[in-house]
């Protein structure tokens, strides 16, 4: 008989309750508004991520100034492909303890129904993505490797993953779409083109580490969240010819390059019609920088009125922030993004009790350090001098139209 179990933190996260008294069933995080590799709820505190050798190692080398403006850090999990009862393969997390991976045989029978889908997991001691991971292409979510997909499909993903509150996505052409779902479209898309990858390289394979973090909004009951990527410079030091002229050619073609910054996916909550608004990278893409303050307004606007008491907290910290990685000498963020987030059922405060130092909760963290580097950084042979320039830069620019926008707006 199994008996369930809270696992230790650093293996298996804080206040985990086990799903078979070992694993912790994963479900899609359907907060997730930009990125490539798929976000997955872990608990309600407690998201994990396909881990990238490069940026755990950040995490664990993060100077204590720095940790106010990251994710908590909270270990590693090994994730395995795993069928249930009704044929479908679901994620599940285990402990991780090195050199070990789970042996299915030693799994009660009635995990694996089939036992040619639960014999399919993998292990991945370098789970770097490959460019042919990365390769951004524009496609149609429901025409994305649908047959694939399908085969794969959780109904935990229907099931757990519902949101109280509907979504909607932006198209380029600034309209709404009528189709009311109840994830974030983008989340979805990472998270099948997440079990496609794993599924393609499961033949040899058992066991996938995943890095586990703090889930950043669950502080917030309707996270509006603004997901940027920062810096005038995407590729990482180690990247190819080809790989570093495409991620130039991006950078050339959007705000980034002049600003620092670009939109990278973004969800907001409307009050009129009690969804959120959702945006993706392609919309963000091709932003100019009027479409860019534009995009800044749209995410701080609640359908009603424009959230004027968020400025003074969002401002302060993108201050502080500022004042932090001027101090971080050979740092370099390049890939990485900022995330801002806020809570859409908040009630906008007026004048008086902003006077009374009643500021909404605002929160503003760095994410992504899988190209990240510093002098002495797993022996980088690279040393950049000072501050990250092209990501102040973008702070910088952020702070500038945030200020002309609220002054446009008292």
């Amino acid at each position: 008989m199994c008996v369930c179990q809270t696992m230790e933190v650093g293996k298996c996260g804080k206040s985990a309750v086990c799903d078979r008294g070992r694993g912790v069933l994963l479900e899609p995080f359907i907060h997730q508004v930009g990125g490539h590799s798929s976000m997955m709820r872990y608990d309600d505190h407690t998201v994990c991520k396909p881990l990238i050798p490069r940026e755990q190692r950040f995490y664990e080398s993060l100077p204590p100034e720095m940790k106010e403006f990251t994710p908590e850090y909270k270990g590693v999990v090994s994730v395995c492909f795993e069928g249930d009862s009704d044929g479908y393969i679901n994620l599940v997390a285990y402990p991780y303890v090195e050199n070990e991976s789970v042996d299915y045989e030693e799994l009660p029978e009635r995990d694996h129904p089939r036992r040619k889908h639960s014999r399919r997991g993998l292990h991945r001691t370098n789970s770097t993505p490959t460019s042919a991971d990365h390769k951004e292409e524009r496609s149609t979510l429901s025409g994305e490797n649908s047959e694939s997909v399908s085969e794969m499909k959780s109904p935990k993903l229907e099931l757990l993953s519902q949101s109280d509150v509907p979504f909607q996505m932006l198209d380029s052409n600034s309209e709404v779409s009528s189709e009311r779902i109840s994830y974030n479209p983008w989340s979805l898309r990472c998270h099948k083109q997440q079990l496609n990858r794993m599924r393609s390289e499961s033949k040899d394979r058992k066991l996938y580490k995943f890095l586990l973090l703090e889930n950043v909004v669950h502080h917030f009951k309707f996270p509006c969240v603004l997901d940027l990527k920062m810096g005038t410079r995407q590729h990482g030091d180690d990247a190819s010819e080809e790989k570093a002229a495409r991620q130039m050619k991006k950078c050339e073609q959007s705000t980034s390059a002049t600003l620092g910054v670009r939109v990278c996916g973004m969800q907001v909550f409307q009050m009129n019609t009690g969804h959120y608004l959702c945006l993706n990278k392609y919309y963000g893409r091709g932003l100019s920088a009027e479409g860019f303050r534009q995009a800044l307004y749209q995410y701080l606007h609640n359908g009603i009125q424009l959230r004027v008491d968020l400025f003074e907290p969002i401002l302060s910290k993108l201050q502080r922030l500022i004042s932090v990685l001027e101090m971080q000498a050979s740092y370099r963020f390049y890939s990485s993004s900022l995330l801002i987030i806020y809570d859409g059922i908040d009630r906008p405060r007026t004048t008086d009790q902003l006077a009374q130092d009643t500021l909404p909760k605002v929160d503003v963290r760095m994410i992504d350090f899988a190209h990240s580097t510093f002098k002495g950084f797993r022996d980088d042979p690279t040393v950049h001098d000072g501050p990250d320039k092209g990501y102040v830069l973008g702070l910088q620019s952020l702070i500038s139209i945030l200020d002309l926008i609220r002054a446009e707006n008292q």
